[in-house]
């Protein structure tokens, strides 16, 4: 996973696809954290909650396909 994060950030810089995502992926990460933080929460919010995290997951898909296509140019050179 290590590896992943360093060809992320070495990458972002130079993808707009992926910074895009990779930003996307945070800024629901702030949003779960503010569900957390909550004592409880309301059926709608479990719900915004449950689809945040679904989105998240989807985020997260598409970072990894832009990765391991990185990975694997990295890999011919």
């Amino acid at each position: 996973m290590d590896k992943d994060k360093e060809l992320i950030a070495k990458y972002a810089a130079q993808d707009e696809e992926l910074r895009q995502l990779v930003e996307e992926h945070r800024a629901l990460d702030q949003k779960l954290e503010e569900f957390h933080r909550r004592p409880y929460l309301t059926t709608e919010e479990e719900i915004e909650k449950k689809r945040i995290q679904f989105q998240k997951l989807a985020l997260k898909d598409k970072i990894m396909a832009i990765v391991e296509k990185y990975r694997q140019e990295e890999g011919k050179e």
